[in-house]
């Protein structure tokens, strides 16, 4: 079923904003500064003692691999450095700004984590020894160096006195674990005060100094926790949505593009995931997900309307209303005046029921419209009509 994997939109930010929020929870980080110019790079280096590591700053993986980290020993090999990484692109994300950062002397790596484990219903701190690897590539190949702490809800100090023994395990030097216990009680507070899905420090690096430093880092945030904290809101990045989906959220629409045919206008999340997975069961596929919401704004309707018909991909727009707050002739009356104001050149399926249905299908029946009270219905005549068989 497609419903699993349309939670709100985790809150993803850069490197070079999860390093800051490190530090402000006494994480140790290497020295660094940002920079959107080769020019600038060059004097960020100069600053760091003309060795450094410049790293895109783009909201996706891979940037070891597609050459866009690397390492540089003066002002001018930084230049053009971060001239050649500021025209990539990885992963269809333009680079656009590099994290000029002190090169550290390392040891050792390992991988830090914080997140939530669904089965165990708790939070879990995870600790390997073999960072600089992404956790799932250590999953797959060496499953035996992952090793969790599930939080179980016990006292502070008795929590603390566990995850120091479980920690020594992996730290023996009782120098590093001196330091590596209060690192991951300082990533679980960051995790729990921030409302995070995920903290993650990879590598932890051990310096040749015997110093443990977050060397990259990378924290997600639940979308639904935003709301008490304005200051993660401030750091949400507009690259990380497509230009559809940041109307939307201008226009009071949750929105989020997906790749099929069927264009769904749904009111109420609940219903617009049910929708989405009925379209699936019965063979199609949903060019996106779209709640109206509980307002019973025309406008809204059309300013919809004309999100889902930018997609040029579209073969039929479906429309689910189950009127409540949101009433029937309301929704009726915006897709009547989308009409008017746009070119709608795909078919259109409706399905009203609720408050002021019968009045709701009179004025789109009065237009030439088809619409139904059955969900099953709807959806069925969408999918056919997206894959090019008529209906009866």
């Amino acid at each position: 079923m497609q419903s699993r994997h349309l939670r709100k939109r985790p809150i993803k930010i850069h490197e070079y904003q999860a390093r800051d929020l490190l530090q402000q929870y006494d994480i140790a980080v290497p020295r660094g500064e940002l920079a959107r110019t080769p020019e600038e790079a060059a004097r960020a280096v100069a600053t760091l003692g003309g060795k450094a590591m410049i790293k895109a700053q783009v909201l996706t993986g891979g940037r070891g691999k597609a050459g866009a980290i690397r390492a540089v020993s003066s002002a001018e090999e930084a230049e053009s450095t971060t001239r050649e990484i500021l025209a990539m692109s990885i992963k269809d994300f333009p680079v656009k700004q590099v994290l000029v950062a002190e090169r550290l002397d390392i040891r050792a790596e390992y991988y830090a984590g914080v997140t939530v484990d669904r089965e165990a219903k708790s939070v879990v701190l995870i600790i390997s020894a073999a960072g600089g690897m992404d956790i799932e590539d250590i999953a797959a190949k060496e499953p035996e160096k992952i090793r969790r702490f599930v939080m179980s809800g016990a006292s502070e100090s008795d929590t603390s006195e566990a995850l120091t023994e479980w920690l020594s395990e992996s730290f023996p030097d009782q120098a590093l674990l001196d330091q590596a216990v209060p690192t991951m009680e300082n990533m679980y507070r960051l995790f729990r005060e921030k409302d995070c899905s995920l903290v993650e420090i990879n590598p932890l690096a051990v310096t040749v100094q015997g110093k443990l430093v977050a060397a990259d880092a990378k924290i997600v945030f639940d979308d639904n926790g935003v709301v008490r904290h304005p200051d993660v809101e401030q750091l949400r990045n507009p690259e990380e949505y497509t230009a559809d989906e940041l109307e939307a959220r201008q226009a009071g629409l949750s929105f989020v593009s997906l790749s099929g045919q069927i264009g769904c206008m749904v009111n109420g999340a609940g219903l617009a995931m049910a929708t989405m997975d009925v379209i699936k069961s019965l063979g199609g596929s949903a060019a996106n997900f779209l709640d109206v919401g509980g307002s019973s704004n025309p406008q809204k309707v059309v300013n919809a309307m004309r999100i889902l018909l930018r997609n040029k991909k579209l073969k039929v727009i479906l429309v689910n209303i189950f009127g409540g707050i949101t009433r029937c002739d309301d929704v009726a009356q915006g897709i009547l005046k989308a009409q008017e104001e746009q070119r709608i050149n795909v078919p259109i399926v409706i399905r009203l029921i609720g408050t002021n249905e019968e009045k709701g299908r009179k004025m789109l029946r009065k237009a030439g419209l088809s619409v139904t009270r059955r969900m099953t219905d709807a959806v069925r005549d969408a999918v056919d009509r997206a894959q090019g068989r008529s209906r009866p």
